[in-house]
């Protein structure tokens, strides 16, 4: 039996929950992940993009357990429906890949008063993460998947302005970073958490990717669109995230953070545990999962 045949085997019957999946790095994922016989539910914020996205995935897959949910991941009210619904139509879940994300260039707040990147790409994941909790414990050994960047490395962050730091940085890439900072130290305090209990939390940076995501860098655009043309494909982009997702290899591998599926070392601030500590009360209290 081929290593195809086997991964397919691996995932068959394992349900998956993708942020973001109607393009770039999420739709790849989604693809691999369907040809492996998962039964798959992808969250999209366009229906029209996300029906279309299912479609081809499951035409190309030959897999007919593959779902669409429509939501607004910038919105935390949003993001309680999708558990709430999801959690409703399925008895388990045993990947919880945290795929969606975006760079703004403004600042702009949502109705929550939190700042855009850091909503979609830092409270979202927590917020979504910490409600299917009970599932993926009921569903253990299972795997939650964070999508990070590279862009932590040079980031720091002020608690104190967690919900709004005005600063974006050029192109947004500031607040990018910020963002992802914060993802990384949610993986990790979340694995420390769960350490024991069967659920594994895992963080990644895809790579260089050419996805949609660079057309929102504002004044780097000419720059992306030059080095854009030496990007990974968003196939290539998605290997890591499906390896995490599906391979025995890291079966009980948790608190890591990956590239080119391997283990690297991420940022020195993002091994601060007293720094994860209080971001992890704050944001509890940011999305009302704890009062305060």
């Amino acid at each position: 039996m081929g290593a195809n045949a086997l991964l397919q085997e691996n995932m068959r019957g394992k349900v998956v929950l993708l942020t973001g999946g109607n393009s770039g790095l999420g739709k790849a994922t989604a693809m691999a992940l369907a040809k492996m016989g998962a039964d798959l539910t992808i969250v999209c914020r366009d229906q029209a993009r996300g029906e279309a996205a299912r479609g081809e995935i499951a035409e190309a897959s030959g897999n007919t357990s593959v779902s669409l949910m429509i939501a607004d991941l910038l919105l935390l009210r949003e993001v309680r429906r999708v558990a709430s619904e999801f959690r409703a139509s399925h008895q388990r879940l045993d990947v919880l890949i945290n795929n969606a994300g975006s760079n703004f260039t403004t600042y702009t707040e949502t109705e929550d008063g939190l700042e855009r990147t850091m909503a979609l790409n830092y409270f979202a994941p927590f917020l979504l993460t910490n409600l299917l909790l009970e599932a993926l414990e009921g569903s253990a050994p299972s795997r939650v998947v964070n999508v990070s960047s590279t862009a932590h490395y040079g980031a720091s962050l002020d608690l104190d302005k967690i919900k709004g730091e005005r600063g974006m940085g050029t192109g947004g890439l500031g607040a990018y970073g910020r963002s992802k900072l914060a993802l990384v130290l949610f993986t990790y305090e979340l694995a420390r958490r769960l350490e024991g209990n069967g659920v594994t939390a895992n963080c990644l940076h895809p790579g260089a990717v050419r996805t949609h995501i660079w057309a929102h860098a504002g004044a780097l655009s000419p720059l992306t669109r030059l080095a854009s043309q030496f990007m990974l494909s968003p196939e290539d982009g998605a290997k890591t995230q499906v390896y995490l997702a599906s391979s025995a290899e890291v079966e009980g591998v948790t608190g890591k953070y990956f590239e080119k599926s391997t283990q690297k070392r991420s940022s020195r601030a993002s091994y601060d545990e007293a720094m994860a500590g209080r971001l992890w009360d704050l944001s509890m209290k940011i999305t009302g999962l704890s009062a305060g």
